[in-house]
């Protein structure tokens, strides 16, 4: 149990107060107005500006602290991977809301469990049990950091009542000394949130242009009416908006017939390899993915496709999951990685498969996976009644459930990345770094070849159950570590895949044969994000913002979506309010009819992807563009 974030009670949880700015009196600020003020005050601490990126470890570490949070170095590793190379405000506004901080009463809940006389204190002997052994595991130098507090440590124990004290008050010392540095900076406190567009009619703070711009969601739009009814706002604005711009895409129902993903004629005589992989949605709806690279060593017709992989045993009941549209972004590499060209992207569709044929010279290139976000969303309906996961016969040994051991076979399926049966390191680190953010290293897989069932080295089937069935008995029976395993892998509570989506990979060339290998495991944006505006850029159809036309919107409909891109091509931010309302038959992976983004000076950026609600009918995507500022 390492001492780190639980919940938001000491960083954004506080109830909504007060701005102090002039012109904002009269407004409370939401919960989310105050998560933002907070975040940038911790960063602001450290960084002269918001724009500034995060270049180390150390710098991380640092401003985790103003913001409350006490991060073991597990936790660092687990956002600073050895690709990590800088992170900006807003990936620490994201680490913000996963690794929340932990309330006083949880501290003194978990300390409690190892005080067997309930007088506040705790054997040294013990405490290093607790805290290397249990949960997300601190090392024994920070453990000692602990110990040698001389306030909270006497005679070989250690006084847990005054360290949740002195922690708490730590932690709350750090986030107001940061809220003061931002009070007396009156031009920082002008940008204190960076949410709402400037010269709005009751707030001050102007937004912030940022890499990764942020949604202004519903909870903001009073910042652009003054009523409430955000089904009206677009009327309600109507003055405020400098120009606007709309576009109209009628689909007809199963349009996809239009340009049909067809099979080479003589693929049976090509080279052909797979590999498997998984989209997975993170708790802020973030998706992520492995991602790849692929060798060809002789200039080759090369044919590729990605489509949802089927787990279902019952015949003739298909994985929810195979209407979860797949598209893989071909890349070549250049010099370094930082340097990748988009060279094609699987656009032709026949069914669930997506794919593309092409000829491709001799070199490394990188596949890049994507799902647009429309179908693999949050669930919304919670899951009352908890499957079992284990059971005990009537001579009190421990047993997983059929239903438990359908689901790891499933699970072995999706990790068994070259679907050979089995396990090797390589692919059994990915799920370990999915499910417990480190990684297995030589030794310990020794250890496991040692105790579990292998072939060649590789981790069987079986080997993989009696693996979770062993981890079970550790625990006496308590299902508590499986379920962060089957969550991390997508499971909800009824043992359902709704928050992944398990893919496969086929490439075929027919002069050689390809090589596949999977090599990170990382958020579809990045690259991805260049990617896709790069391929709505020189395929869509633009459209200028009357009077500005330093500002475009890209809009390329494929069959089966519709992606938008803006272009700001100005020297200034702009802030884009979009309106869907009068779409038909769609989803958008935003989860909002309306909505606002910002848009940062000589950047582009993925404004939203459409689907149908159903194919089978005629969808009608209508959105509406205005410049706000």
């Amino acid at each position: 149990m390492a001492i780190s974030p639980g919940s938001d009670a000491a960083f954004s949880g506080q109830k909504p107060t007060r701005s102090e700015s002039p012109r904002s009196k009269k407004f409370l600020l939401t919960e989310e107005e105050i998560f933002y003020m907070n975040c940038r005050a911790a960063y602001l601490t450290v960084f002269k500006s918001s724009l500034d990126n995060i270049i180390s470890k150390d710098q991380l570490y640092l401003a985790l602290q103003h913001a409350g949070r006490n991060p073991s170095q597990k936790t660092i590793n687990k956002y600073w991977t050895p690709q990590t190379a800088k992170l900006n405000f807003d990936d620490f506004c994201i680490i913000l809301r996963k690794e929340k901080p932990t309330s006083k009463a949880e501290l003194l809940k978990s300390f409690k469990q190892l005080d067997v006389n309930d007088n506040g204190s705790i054997l040294h002997t013990d405490l290093y049990k607790l805290l290397t052994k249990k949960g997300e595991k601190m090392t024994r130098e920070e453990v000692n950091a602990i110990i040698n507090l001389a306030d909270v440590n006497a005679d070989g124990k250690f006084d847990y009542i005054k360290f949740c004290k002195l922690y708490m008050a730590t932690n709350e010392q750090c986030l107001k000394t940061a809220l003061e540095k931002l009070e007396v900076d009156s031009k920082l406190r002008r940008q204190q949130f960076g949410s709402h567009m400037e010269g709005s009619p009751e707030r001050d703070p102007s937004p912030v242009p940022k890499a990764s711009p942020r949604i202004i969601r519903k909870t903001d739009q009073e910042s652009f009416s003054n009523k409430g009814d955000t089904r009206n706002s677009s009327l309600a604005t109507a003055r405020q908006f400098k120009t606007s711009v709309s576009v109209t895409v009628t689909v007809g129902a199963d349009s996809n017939q239009n340009s049909k993903l067809i099979e080479p004629h003589s693929i049976k005589e090509w080279q052909g390899v797979q590999s498997k992989g998984c989209f997975f949605l993170e708790e802020d709806g973030e998706i992520i993915s492995h991602q790849y690279k692929m060798q060809i060593a002789q200039r080759s017709l090369v044919y590729i496709t990605i489509k949802p992989l089927n787990l279902s045993q019952a015949e003739g009941k298909p994985s929810p999951w195979l209407s979860v549209d797949t598209a893989l972004y071909i890349l070549k590499e250049n010099e370094s990685q930082a340097n990748l060209q988009l060279l094609c992207f699987t656009e032709l569709r026949n069914r669930e498969t997506f794919g593309w044929t092409g000829e491709l010279g001799p070199g490394i290139y990188w596949l890049v996976p994507s799902t647009t976000g429309c179908r693999l969303r949050k669930e919304i309906k919670p899951v009352t009644e908890e499957a079992q996961l284990v059971y005990r016969d009537e001579t009190g040994e421990l047993f997983l459930t059929q239903e438990f051991r359908s689901t790891l076979s499933d699970i072995f399926e999706v990790i068994d990345l070259d679907g050979n049966g089995l396990l090797s390191l390589e692919e059994y680190n990915f799920f370990e770094l999915r499910t417990s953010g480190e990684k297995c290293d030589e030794d310990a897989w020794a250890v496991c070849r040692e105790n579990f069932d292998t072939k060649k080295n590789e981790l069987t089937r079986q080997g993989f159950m009696d693996l979770n069935l062993m981890e079970a008995n550790d625990r006496e029976g308590d299902p508590r570590d499986l379920w962060v395993t089957l969550h991390s892998m997508g499971y909800n509570k009824a043992l359902e895949l709704t928050e992944a989506c398990p893919f496969v990979i086929d490439i075929y060339a027919d002069k050689c044969k390809p090589r596949i290998k999977a090599v990170h495991m990382e958020a579809c944006s990045g690259q991805l994000e260049k990617a896709i505006c790069k391929s709505v850029l020189n395929k869509g159809n633009a459209k200028v913002m009357d009077g500005y036309e330093n500002i475009i919107i890209y809009t390329y409909k494929r069959d089966t979506w519709i992606t938008s891109v803006i272009e700001n091509k100005s020297d200034n931010k702009v802030i884009i309010h979009i309106n869907n309302e009068l779409s038909r038959n769609c989803v958008n992976n935003r989860g909002l009819d309306i909505f606002a983004v910002e848009v940062a000076p000589k950047s582009t950026m993925v404004c939203q992807h459409v689907m149908p609600l159903n194919e089978r009918q005629e969808w009608i995507y209508y959105c509406v563009y205005s410049l706000i500022s």
